[in-house]
């Protein structure tokens, strides 16, 4: 369950929250506890059997990468990107893996990374099952995780006492948008104001401001790594990076582009490309909530940033945010909502649990960010999202490339023209966010599983393979 702002936003690598960054915390659990429980010496072989949409499509997502770099010990938010080709090839070479960095166990991908593609656990569609055996072929420790969606990882099985426990700590618990926007009222505070007091929970108000900006920072470097990255991306259809040639090009006719008011949407595009281009290319990014959509939100406060607000440094110790942490915690409690009550995992509801999601919390960004009352952010976020409705997910070849490059840069887009609509209006609508929330957790529900992040259907299977 996601209860702070650093739940959603979590640096990581790429291509898959779901499918990399989840299955590497899945394995380094599982590593820990084998230790914990005193049975790591004994350990001579781990399996990991990889089911439902992580079976389907683990091979383009990086999910075999991902277990073996988290039976190895590394985490998504540290591990050296630039180092993960040689880690994987000397496991590959000498055909053993060393645990924790510190037990090695002989390993050979293809017998102990397991993919079953037309197979699912009853829990969740990305579930995993992992099992240590000692010499003689006994079973030591088995468990399964479930990728629930924006890294997200569960144990299946495990009781949430302690997770519902943490929610009830804060002072301002709020499970749909009728009642944030009833604490808003009752407070005369913002959205943001109520998240930040619920994070002052755990952390303090520098803490909040720093781990913010440190999110920001992140994205940033994303981009500009992103600009700085030509050449084509990983897998078979050797997909051209855009970011560079589109943002030479902007520079290039710096002087037309001010007769054309819509250029900066294509600096929009710039940023949205760069981010999931990295991420296509296991590079360095923020799940923002997920790394198939991680490109929205950083385009858009981008936008913010440099074409509408500059951030505003007002930050002060008694809690006062500027733009980037109005931004990230409205943005935040909107993905919250989501989180609780429908889901933002395309294997379970397809892209619109993604980009759909991403989109919302965005346009909530920045109408909050533009002097938006809670109601015209609550307004926001509803037609970020009712316009993304029935969004599916299905990647060509199983990789996070097309259409799911351009669907971030579409997010984003739409992002901004539902806080534009949102902030002309007087926060009274029809449709209400939760209204909406749940017509995407029906729709997501009604979808057929091959176009949930199987690459069974859609575009998936309309591309030829060359």
């Amino acid at each position: 369950m996601a209860i702070s702002v650093f739940d959603l936003f979590k640096v990581g690598i790429g291509p898959s929250s779901s499918h990399t960054v989840g299955p590497m915390r899945a394995a380094r659990l599982f590593a820990a506890a084998l230790q914990t429980e005193g049975v790591l010496a004994q350990t001579t072989s781990i399996c990991c059997e990889l089911y439902g949409s992580l079976g389907a499509t683990g091979k383009g997502h990086g999910s075999d990468v991902a277990v073996m770099l988290g039976l190895m010990g590394h985490a998504p938010d540290t591990v050296d990107v630039d180092a993960v080709p040689d880690l994987i090839a000397g496991v590959r070479s000498s055909r053993s893996l060393s645990v924790l960095g510190q037990h090695p166990i002989p390993f050979i991908e293809r017998e102990h990374v397991l993919m079953y593609r037309r197979e699912a656990l009853a829990e969740h569609p990305n579930g995993m099952k992992f099992t240590a055996l000692d010499a003689q072929g006994q079973t030591l420790k088995a468990a399964k995780y479930l990728s629930v969606g924006g890294g997200f990882v569960v144990t299946a099985g495990a009781a949430n006492e302690a997770v519902l426990t943490e929610y009830q700590k804060v002072p301002y618990p709020f499970t749909s948008g009728d009642k944030l926007l009833s604490i808003c009222k009752q407070t005369n505070w913002s959205i943001s104001q109520v998240m930040w007091a619920n994070e002052r929970t755990w952390r303090s108000d520098e803490a909040i401001h720093s781990g913010l900006h440190t999110i920001w920072r992140v994205m940033r470097e994303c981009v500009q790594r992103g600009l700085s990255h030509s050449g084509t991306l990983p897998g078979p259809y050797k997909v051209q990076r855009r970011a560079p040639l589109l943002a030479a090009q902007l520079r290039e006719r710096a002087e037309r582009t001010l007769a054309d008011p819509l250029s900066v949407l294509d600096w929009v595009n710039v940023y949205a490309f760069a981010v999931n281009e990295e991420n296509a290319a296991g590079g360095r990014v923020v799940t923002a909530p997920t790394n198939g959509a991680a490109g929205v939100i950083p385009a858009v406060l981008h936008y913010c940033d440099r074409f509408v607000l500059p951030s505003r440094r007002q930050y002060t110790s008694a809690g006062g945010q500027d733009n980037v942490d109005n931004f990230l915690m409205t943005a935040a409690a909107i993905g919250i909502l989501y989180k609780l009550n429908a889901s933002i995992s395309g294997a379970e509801v397809g892209c619109q649990g993604e980009v759909g999601v991403a989109c919302s919390m965005a346009a909530a960004g920045l109408a909050a960010v533009m002097g938006g009352t809670p109601e015209q952010v609550e307004n926001a976020a509803e037609i970020g999202m009712e316009h993304n409705l029935g969004l599916t997910c299905d990647p060509v070849g199983g990789l996070v490339q097309v259409p799911c490059i351009e669907r971030n840069a579409m997010g984003a887009v739409k992002a901004i023209n539902a806080a534009r609509m949102a902030l002309q209006g007087d926060g009274q609508h029809v449709v209400s966010l939760d209204k909406v929330i749940k017509t995407m957790r029906e729709t997501g529900a009604d979808m057929k599983t091959k176009y949930k992040e199987t690459s069974r259907g859609g575009l998936a299977v309309n591309i030829v393979e060359c």
